[in-house]
């Protein structure tokens, strides 16, 4: 590719680039003397599992790879015991050291299905390496370099104080520490959502201040849950995670409301702008064929294709033609009366006893094909009775 189709790549599904031309210009010098950008990447460890949210911008930094350039993957083991409080109208808890670790690891992990983790081509870094070892003397300098006017500018802080809502000192530091990350590892791009904005600018003020050119920064939409309203969020259950089964993740693709697809699209897969107006175009393609096609290279992405064609021919068993799944977890369990609610839970079918009473009342709970209305109704479990909850979750029974 040539600098402008480089520049309309990285381009493509960015909210703000700061700036096309400072973008432009870096990769034009890199390939002038050969070097490779630093394009940096700050995960906080706070939860052990990641979702096609945050996907969205691990994507943008593969494209930086596959273009020549390193993916500096930061994980934020020393930040995290501080809490980010973007987006937040309350302080954070402190993660602990053991949680931290435990979070770090599987972040790596998962993080390794998109990126290429050849050591040339990532360098992983904890931010503990520099930031652990800062005096107060340093600290304090750090602070010197922003004023709590421009602090108050972040939206959440300004409504927490208008509100009379505390705010810690601890959470001003946390733009600073990022922002110190991209100086200690000498970044040329930062990537973030568009909640990251602020925290990323900060890194490229602190940049100048230290005498290196300022790093470009890509912030990335945040990507929207199947409920179609809310940000995906697994805590929400809006959610497809990078772990999901491959028949889940076909599922819950398809759930997609149609709005959706064109973003989905665009920020999760690689086909081209033309391609996607026409998927996307109900007039020339049908809804669901275009579900088929992204549900296909969502899970090809994650497993292979010869999965991505076996879970769609599990949904079309289940959905379309109303048969229950080949593949369904087994679970063993004595035969003696058991109220609706405990056995569903006991499958591992819902999260709590409250979801299961909620299934229920709801009329997303099927025994043997018969809707189970009443949470408290007793089954006695049989060999070979199917229990269902809602559209995709089904478990046999083994009578033990």
């Amino acid at each position: 590719m040539n600098i402008a189709e480089q520049v309309s790549l990285l381009k493509r599904g960015t909210v703000e680039v700061y700036s096309t031309d400072e973008l432009a210009q870096r990769l034009t010098e890199a390939a002038a003397n050969g070097s490779q950008l630093r394009a940096k990447l700050g995960m906080d460890p706070t939860a052990p599992d990641i979702h096609l949210g945050h996907t969205v911008v691990l994507r943008k930094l593969r494209q930086f790879q596959d273009l020549g350039h390193k993916a500096i993957l930061i994980i934020g083991d020393y930040t995290a015991r501080i809490g980010d409080p973007t987006g937040q109208n309350t302080t954070r808890p402190m993660l602990t050291p053991e949680q931290i670790k435990e979070n770090a690891q599987s972040y790596f992990d998962q993080a390794g299905k998109i990126l290429d983790m050849s050591p040339e081509k990532v360098e992983v870094r904890y931010n503990s390496e520099w930031l652990a070892d800062m005096k107060l003397a340093d600290v304090i300098k750090l602070t010197a370099s922003i004023t709590v006017a421009r602090m108050l500018e972040r939206d959440t802080f300004d409504l927490r104080y208008k509100n009379g809502d505390p705010i810690g000192v601890h959470e001003f530091l946390y733009p600073l520490m990022q922002g110190h990350d991209s100086v200690a590892i000498k970044s040329d791009v930062e990537l973030g959502g568009t909640d990251q904005t602020y925290n990323n600018l900060v890194g490229r003020d602190l940049q100048r201040a230290d005498g290196q050119k300022p790093q470009i920064v890509i912030t990335m939409p945040i990507l929207v849950g199947l409920d179609g309203v809310q940000k995906m969020s697994k805590s929400k259950g809006n959610y497809i995670g990078v772990t999901d089964t491959p028949t889940d993740m076909f599922g819950k693709t398809m759930s997609i409301p149609d709005k959706l697809m064109e973003n989905y699209f665009t920020l999760l897969t690689n086909v081209p702008t033309d391609e996607i107006a026409i998927l996307c175009d109900g007039a020339k393609t049908h809804p669901k064929e275009a579900k088929v096609k992204l549900a296909q290279i969502i899970i090809e992405q994650f497993y292979d294709a010869a999965a991505a064609k076996k879970a769609a021919a599990e949904f079309e068993k289940v959905f379309a033609q109303n048969q229950l799944p080949d593949d369904m977890p087994e679970v063993k369990i004595a035969a003696e009366p058991i109220m609706a609610s405990k056995l569903l839970t006991h499958c591992n079918l819902v999260a709590s006893g409250g979801e299961a009473k909620r299934m229920c009342k709801q009329g997303g709970v099927k025994i043997n094909d018969e809707k189970i209305a009443n949470p408290s109704q007793e089954i006695t479990p049989a060999a070979g009775m199917v229990v269902q909850v809602g559209k995709r979750k089904f478990a046999k029974l083994i009578i033990k």
